[in-house]
């Protein structure tokens, strides 16, 4: 399989994140697009750099005013203080309800919180061109499936992750949603339907208030149950979509724990979605946190279990477009990325 990558992510290297309470290694680190490249070339997959700019369709998913923030931050947080230079940026203060967010305030931390939905998304100088270039790369495998070609599917393995972020904020480690990128990208290029399947142990919030209001792109989302698993207010089941958009939107909130038995079946319940909506196309948010040994997420899949899931994912015979998340058992990311597309190729 083509698999799009570029080194350019290595310009965000965040040197730590607070975890319940403690000051820690991040979690999401470089390493874990290394071994997914690593793992990919020594198994025989064409490996590309991005070819596609992506700042059109980036202008159609984010709002204007978040990507000029998120463009210009780091010299924004470095003109406060020459001294920043050395340090991480951390929002402090969010408007919560009652509070006003139509105006952005000129205080950077206010800015900074104003743009993110936790403190867990830490930000240093190549954030944005890292970003940027992974939103490139899921551009480039869309157009790369959509060309009229042979080639039906194609991976976007870079970091950052985006299925956190929204519209107009950051979180969950996410900048700019880079599924959102792609499934966007598919419609303009003439799919008239698109169906965005997250399998990320984690609620894709961001993607999912993207489409919220859309007919045009199905969002399913299989995830640990939010009352008691990040992101927390977003991905319980009475969540169906509003507006046009009402009926075009599936999640499938499962206990932590999950044994492999609950999560296919779910897995099952997703599908028959995506068959019933009739999509031309398929954007798969490829979060591997779903693995037994992650340190972050508890349900139980195996190594093994990915190539089921590859396989169940071709049967749907649709132009497939994935996109790494999570994923921070890192070692074994790069096995159980290989395992999926060995099963989707099989």
């Amino acid at each position: 399989m083509i698999t799009f990558f570029t080194s350019k992510h290595l310009f965000h290297a965040p040197e730590y994140e607070f975890f319940r309470g403690e000051r820690v290694a991040c979690f999401e680190s470089p390493s874990r697009a290394d071994f997914v490249r690593t793992e990919l070339f020594q198994r025989g997959h064409d490996i590309r750099e991005p070819s596609v700019d992506s700042a059109a369709v980036l202008r159609q998913v984010h709002s204007a005013r978040y990507l000029a923030f998120l463009e210009s931050a780091w010299a924004q947080w470095v003109a406060v203080d020459a001294g920043n230079a050395t340090r991480q940026p951390f929002p402090s203060v969010w408007p919560v309800r009652t509070l006003r967010s139509d105006v952005e305030p000129q205080n950077f931390t206010a800015k900074l919180g104003l743009y993110s939905m936790d403190n867990g998304t830490p930000m240093v100088a190549g954030t944005w061109a890292a970003a940027k270039a992974g939103a490139d790369a899921a551009a480039s495998a869309a157009v790369l499936v959509s060309g009229g070609s042979n080639i039906k599917a194609a991976l976007c393995a870079t970091r950052p992750p985006g299925h956190h972020a929204g519209a107009d904020f950051m979180g969950g480690y996410c900048f700019l949603n880079n599924a959102a990128v792609a499934a966007q990208t598919l419609r303009n290029q003439g799919f008239a339907k698109v169906a965005i399947l997250d399998v990320d142990y984690h609620h894709g919030n961001g993607t999912q208030s993207i489409f919220y209001d859309r007919a045009d792109v199905l969002f399913v989302s299989i995830h640990g149950d939010p009352r008691t698993e990040y992101p927390f207010y977003l991905g319980h089941a009475d969540e169906t979509g509003e507006g046009a958009g009402h009926g075009f939107n599936l999640n499938l909130p499962l206990p932590a724990g999950s044994s492999k038995a609950v999560w296919f079946a779910a897995l099952g319940t997703a599908c028959e979605k995506v068959k019933q909506f009739d999509a031309d196309a398929l954007v798969v948010s490829l979060g591997l946190d779903t693995f037994e040994d992650d340190p972050i997420s508890t349900f139980a899949l195996k190594s093994s279990d990915f190539i089921e899931l590859g396989a169940v994912l071709k049967q749907l015979g649709l132009a497939t477009v994935f996109i790494l998340e999570g994923g921070y058992a890192a070692k074994e990311l790069g096995v159980n990325a290989g395992n999926v597309l060995a099963g989707f190729e099989a």
